[in-house]
């Protein structure tokens, strides 16, 4: 196989337990499918167990869309079935994730930092600890909103539902 091609079948790819800060409602699985150290991109299964649930968080080293495979998930109260589709761009506070009967979410994003740790910052972080979120405050007064992301009407039609 050429090294500028990856070719693999999901079903062929071992889901391993991963922790995710503060989430809840049992075990999360990830398969993971491809992680391009060199530019920081990770393409990822996430399991989201039944009843599961991750915070709400953001990430800063660049943006995430997650596709529903299977089952359902939970948006910040909004749900996705089959075929749904999110995007949030870098810095911008999402979710918290859930969901009811367990899914799994084809998930590409920016995995680590400039630094190389985790790039997975609470919101409830944002609010007491300096050092997850920029000098001033909480994550939406010290993040402004990307001028290149969606509108809410986009994020609608993206996911099938305006």
């Amino acid at each position: 196989m050429d090294a500028a091609r990856l070719e693999l079948m999901a079903k062929d790819v071992a889901a391993a337990p991963v922790e995710i800060p503060g989430a809840t409602g049992g075990r999360f699985l990830i398969q993971l499918l491809n992680e391009d150290t060199e530019r920081g991109v990770v393409t990822s299964i996430i399991h989201l167990p039944a009843g599961g649930r991750i915070p709400a968080h953001l990430h800063r080293a660049g943006s995430e869309m997650h596709y529903v495979l299977e089952g359902d998930l939970i948006d910040a109260g909004r749900e996705f079935g089959i075929g749904g589709f999110l995007t949030h761009a870098a810095g911008t506070l999402h979710g918290p994730h859930e969901s009811r009967g367990g899914a799994r979410v084809l998930t590409v994003q920016q995995w680590q930092s400039r630094d190389g740790t985790f790039d997975f910052h609470l919101a409830e972080d944002m609010n007491t600890s300096s050092t997850n979120a920029p000098s001033g405050g909480t994550a939406a007064a010290a993040l402004p909103p990307d001028p290149t992301a969606p509108d809410a009407k986009t994020r609608d039609a993206e996911a099938g539902t305006g």
